[in-house]
């Protein structure tokens, strides 16, 4: 089983500069290397492979997290989880199940919300998409700096308010509140609900 994450650049092609697209492949680098475990392709799409099916929500959240820190920049993403079938020296080459659920998610929940997910499992799918889009009330009005300490908080998850204060530089009440108004507490709880499930319904699979 593997996961696959498949994204657009929201308002990509307003930006007269191209740093959207570094931060991307910055981004993108952190997870695997380039071209087997992620690609970009027609300019601004890309397709990233997650082998640890359980972390698939946490990618999403830090691509989007850096993404928004930059000025009316958004991402839409679609994940699949299922069997890769066939391997490849480059992701866009390989197929199987996980590629066609994060195409089927990409293509047709994404037309009303901007994460979504299609896995083996129907019941699964119903929980985890009705929980995105709740979360993404949040999640798409992330401001600047909102988007910033969410990031370095995701990253940083067992650093103190305080520690992520001097990193940014700010005041500890400000990091409370901009983790508060980007709803870290909560999304971070959905987030340890997705790798519980998709652990469970894996090991049953």
């Amino acid at each position: 089983m593997t996961s696959i994450l498949t994204g657009d650049i929201i308002n990509s092609r307003k930006k007269e500069d191209n740093f959207w697209l570094k931060t991307l492949k910055e981004t993108l680098s952190t997870f695997s290397t380039s071209p087997k475990y992620w690609q970009i392709y027609r300019g601004d799409s890309f397709q990233l492979e997650i082998e640890n099916c359980e972390k698939a929500f946490y990618t999403a959240l830090k691509i989007k997290a850096t993404l928004k820190k930059i000025d009316n920049i958004d991402v839409r993403i679609g994940i699949g989880i299922g069997k890769k079938e066939f391997d490849a020296d480059k992701i866009t080459e390989a197929n199987g199940e996980a590629f066609i659920n994060s195409g089927f998610a990409f293509d047709t929940y994404l037309k009303k919300q901007s994460l979504a997910i299609k896995t083996p499992w129907p019941a699964i799918d119903e929980e985890l998409n009705i929980a995105f889009d709740l979360a993404l009330l949040t999640m798409d009005s992330w401001t600047i700096n909102s988007a910033e300490v969410f990031k370095i908080s995701l990253e940083l998850e067992h650093s103190t308010q305080k520690e992520i204060a001097t990193l940014l530089g700010i005041t500890q009440g400000r990091v409370s509140e901009r983790q508060t108004r980007a709803g870290f507490e909560q999304v971070m709880k959905l987030e340890k609900r997705f790798q519980k499930l998709i652990h469970q319904n894996i090991n049953a699979y």
